[in-house]
């Protein structure tokens, strides 16, 4: 099975590591190359374009099934999460799955006023009751790569009036997602989005905006931009926009080619191509006498093994070590090659 990604990328390594970060796509290489030398030779006017932005705000829409009115750009999963966590009130209840990624709990928990309670993420729909007020998980775990029974969470919560929070960073990009379905979700881009750090997106319902106040405002918030860089902001943007935090606009140069690329390829064959390669990689450490985690994620994670990343490294076979697990990603510029050069050492 070749790759998917073409001349886009060029890894010196066997590179499984995704759900750490992605690769850089060649076009997003030359893009923040463009914008450098333009920002050093003096003809940025103002460090960046706002064109750049609004195509990434727009293609991300794109690929998460939501309008670009829909979308929040920003530069961290935390600040995301930490605006939401300022909108609830005094004693409310968070459910979220134990072992959760720490910037999906922590603005929660640092509130000082909240109750959560953690939960195995099996049990995460059966623990919503009707003093839930928000449900915050990833769609796929990072320790060890399991994908949440969304359905079911989002029908526990519909049935208790409870909001959900999905944290989408190690799902956008290969697995098939419809934003609309959740109060927010959150995405850092720099993993199967192929964005640099420093690009992040939001994504808010209509009804969801109603509670949620642009706590973290400046100027870009304003419905009109030419009136709002002097005073407070008189009318905040009618869009998500109202939540934006201003852009780092060599990660938005980057991200504006690297998620047309992803748009390009299409959500759906990066899926079937990682998980293909993902499942390859489970029936060999199964015949090496491993037990990796059950499922159908491009993330595979053998329990216990963690420890075998640092001779990995030294093969040229980039993995990661993660609450004890050795944990591998698979994505489109991944091919059938390096799971089994991954083998060959595992194997040894």
């Amino acid at each position: 099975m070749d790759t998917l990604g073409g001349a886009e990328f060029a890894p010196t390594s066997t590179y499984l590591s995704t759900s750490t970060c992605g690769l850089l796509p060649r076009r997003s290489v030359e893009a923040v190359r463009r914008l450098a030398e333009d920002i050093a030779a003096g003809w940025a006017g103002g460090s960046g374009s706002f064109e750049a932005t609004e195509a990434a705000r727009a293609s991300f829409g794109r690929i998460v099934g939501v309008g670009a009115e829909r979308v929040a750009i920003g530069g961290s999963v935390a600040v995301h999460v930490g605006l939401i966590a300022a909108s609830l009130p005094a004693g409310a209840e968070v459910v979220a799955p134990e072992g959760e990624f720490s910037s999906v709990v922590t603005p929660f928990v640092a509130r000082g006023d909240l109750k959560v309670r953690y939960v195995p993420l099996e049990r995460i729909a059966e623990a919503v009751g009707p003093g839930t007020a928000l449900v915050a998980l990833s769609a796929v775990q990072s320790a060890d790569g399991r994908v949440a029974d969304l359905a079911a969470v989002r029908g526990a919560a519909s049935a208790h009036g409870a909001r959900v929070l999905l944290d989408a960073s190690q799902a956008a990009g290969w697995l098939p997602l419809e934003a609309g379905e959740y109060d927010y979700t959150v995405t850092a881009g720099f993993k199967y989005l192929l964005c640099p750090r420093g690009a992040s997106f939001l994504t808010v319902t209509e009804d969801a905006q109603r509670s949620l106040a642009p706590v973290h405002a400046g100027w870009l918030a304003a419905e009109d931009l030419s009136r709002g860089s002097y005073g407070p902001v008189e009318e905040f943007a009618r869009s998500a926009r109202r939540y934006d935090e201003p852009p780092a606009f060599l990660a938005y140069h980057a991200a504006e080619h690297s998620l047309a690329l992803v748009e390009q390829v299409g959500v759906e064959r990066i899926h079937a191509h990682g998980t293909a390669l993902a499942a390859r990689f489970r029936r060999g450490l199964t015949e090496l006498g491993y037990a990796p985690v059950p499922g159908e994620s491009a993330i595979v994670a053998v329990p216990g093994l963690g420890d075998r990343e640092p001779e990995l490294a030294r093969a040229g076979i980039v993995v990661a070590a993660r609450a004890g697990n050795m944990r591998a990603s698979f994505h489109l510029y991944n091919s059938e090659a390096d799971v089994d050069r991954a083998l060959d050492v595992l194997s040894g």
